[in-house]
C-alpha cells in the first residue's frame, strides 16, 4: 500500500477533441439586456456520468449542457465500454455500462479532463479494480488526490502510484474517516466507492456543495443508500446492486452567476432563469454590497443597475462561501467599482494569473500573495490577452464588453469548457462578441 505525488503537471494539453485555438472576439457594447436560460451544471453533471458505471442497467440524464468537457467525459466511459448516446438539442444523454471491458482510463483523455479520475471510485466499487493517471485540466494551482485516494486506501483498497499512474483493487469495507479538507471530487469519488462497499460508511468534513448533493440525489435513486447525519457528515450503507435511473440535473450556478457579472458590468438588466436562487446568495449578496439591484423569484435571479458601483472585499471558501469558480468573473466587475477592492483567494495559487490580463487591458490592479487590489473605476482598452483557463477566460470576457474598442481572447477553448454557446448568449443579450472569424459584428443572434 502505497501513496505517492500528486502534484499537478506544470502544464495542461491541448483541450477540445482535435480541435485547435479558439479566438473570442469582444467589443465593448451597450449595456446588456434580456434573458438566459441556464443549463445543466457542469461540476454535478461529471460525476453523476461517472456514477452510471454502478449499474449494468441503463441511466438517462436530461439538462445535460453541451460543452468540451461533458464530451470528453463521454468519451472516457465510451472507452471503458459503456454504450453512450447524447442528443445535444434535447439535452439527453443515455448510458448503459452493462459490458464494461476495461478498468483503464486512457491518458490522451486523462490529460485533457480533472473530473476523469472521478471513474476510479465506480469501477473500484463494482469490479474492484480501478487504474487512472495523474487527471490534467485547467492550471489553477495544485488539486492534489490525497483526499480521494486516502479514502479508497481506508475503504480497504490497495493504491498504487507507478510514473504518475495510479491503480486500485480490492473488496471495500465501510469505515469512519474525516476528510483533511472538504474536496468536492473527493467527496464524490468516496461516496460513490462506498455506495456498494460491505458495511457503513461516514464521511466527516464532507464537501456539501450543491453539486455533490446532486451527485447524492442521482445515487439514491439507483437504490444507494446514503443520509446526511450531520453538517458535514454523511453516512452510506453499502448495497450489493444499484439499477438503472432517470435524473435531471440541477442548474449550472457558476453559469448563472457569470451571465448577472456581465449584465452588472455593463449597467445592464439580465434575468437568468431556471436557477436555485440560494445556490447563488454568496455571489448575490456581494452585488448587493457593490450597489447593484438584485431581484429573485422561485427560480430566476435579475440584476439592474443601483446607483452605481462600489467597491467590495471578497475571500473565497467552500460553499456557502464566495464560490472560487466565480471570484475571476466579479474581478473584472471590480475594474468599474469606485474605490479599492480585494480579492482573497483561499483555494488555488494559480487562480489569480488572470489579474495580469486586465492590467493589460488597462486595470489598476496588484497581487500580494493571495489577495488581488483593484483600483476603481479603470477605462479599460480593447487589447490581445489569453484566457490562462475557464472562469478567467469568462473574466477577460466581460472585462472586454466595457472596454474601448475590441478585445481578441485567446485560448477560448478554455471557455468552451464550461459555457455552452457563451458568444451567442451574449450575443442575444446585445453584446458584440463573435468566436473565431471575422471582426465582432453588432448585436443580434
Amino acid at each position: 500500500m502505497t501513496v505517492m505525488t500528486t502534484s499537478m503537471p506544470a502544464a495542461a494539453s491541448v483541450l477540445g477533441e482535435g480541435r485547435g485555438e479558439t479566438l473570442f472576439r469582444v467589443c465593448g457594447a451597450a449595456p446588456l439586456r434580456g434573458t438566459v436560460d441556464i443549463k445543466g451544471a457542469k461540476n454535478a453533471a461529471l460525476p453523476i456520468i461517472a456514477a452510471t458505471l454502478l449499474s449494468a442497467e441503463p441511466c438517462i440524464l436530461e439538462n445535460v449542457p453541451d460543452i468540451a468537457d461533458i464530451r470528453l467525459m463521454m468519451a472516457v466511459l465510451r472507452h471503458l465500454g459503456a454504450r453512450v448516446a447524447f442528443d445535444a438539442a434535447a439535452g439527453r444523454l443515455e448510458v448503459e455500462a452493462a459490458e464494461i471491458r476495461s478498468r483503464t482510463t486512457p491518458e490522451d483523455l486523462a490529460s485533457r479532463l480533472r473530473g476523469s479520475f472521478l471513474v476510479m471510485g465506480p469501477l473500484l466499487a463494482r469490479f474492484g479494480q480501478a487504474s487512472a493517471p495523474q487527471p490534467g485540466g485547467c492550471v489553477i494551482g495544485s488539486r492534489p488526490l490525497d483526499v480521494p485516494i486516502r479514502g479508497f486506501i481506508d475503504l480497504g483498497a490497495q493504491v498504487t502510484s507507478v510514473d504518475g499512474r495510479f491503480a486500485a483493487s480490492g473488496r471495500l469495507k465501510g469505515a469512519n474517516m474525516i476528510l483533511d479538507y472538504p474536496s468536492h471530487t473527493g467527496t464524490e469519488n468516496i461516496i460513490m466507492a462506498a455506495a456498494m462497499a460491505e458495511g457503513e460508511t461516514v464521511i466527516e468534513n464532507a464537501s456539501t456543495e450543491p453539486e455533490v448533493l446532486d451527485l447524492v440525489d442521482f445515487l439514491r435513486g439507483m437504490g444507494a443508500r446514503i443520509a446526511w447525519i450531520g453538517p458535514a457528515t454523511v453516512a452510506i450503507q453499502g448495497v450489493s446492486r444499484l439499477h438503472g435511473n432517470v435524473y435531471r440535473l440541477m442548474p449550472d450556478r457558476l453559469e448563472a452567476g457569470t451571465y448577472l457579472l456581465a449584465g452588472a458590468i455593463t449597467r445592464g438588466d439580465v434575468t437568468v432563469n431556471r436557477v436555485v436562487p440560494r445556490h447563488l446568495h454568496a455571489v448575490t449578496a456581494k452585488l448587493r454590497e457593490a450597489g447593484v439591484h438584485v431581484d429573485e423569484g422561485n427560480h430566476w435571479l435579475r440584476v439592474s443597475p443601483g446607483e452605481g458601483l462600489r467597491a467590495v472585499d471578497i475571500r473565497t471558501y467552500t460553499y456557502p462561501g464566495f464560490p472560487t469558480d466565480l471570484q475571476q468573473p466579479f474581478g473584472a466587475l471590480l475594474t468599474q467599482a469606485e474605490g479599492l477592492s480585494t480579492i482573497h483567494e483561499t483555494m488555488f495559487e494559480d487562480r489569480l494569473r488572470y489579474v495580469g490580463e486586465l492590467a493589460a487591458m488597462g486595470a489598476d490592479v496588484t497581487i500580494a500573495g493571495q489577495t488581488a487590489t483593484f483600483r476603481g473605476p479603470c477605462n479599460l482598452r480593447g487589447t490581445r490577452v489569453a484566457a490562462h483557463d475557464l472562469r478567467a477566460g469568462a473574466a477577460v470576457v466581460l472585462a472586454g464588453l466595457v472596454a474601448e474598442g475590441e478585445t481578441l481572447v485567446e485560448r477560448g477553448q478554455y471557455i468552451e469548457r464550461g459555457y455552452a454557446n457563451f458568444a451567442a448568449n451574449l450575443r442575444a443579450l446585445g453584446a458584440r462578441c463573435e468566436v473565431g472569424g471575422g471582426p465582432a459584428d453588432g448585436a443580434g443572434g
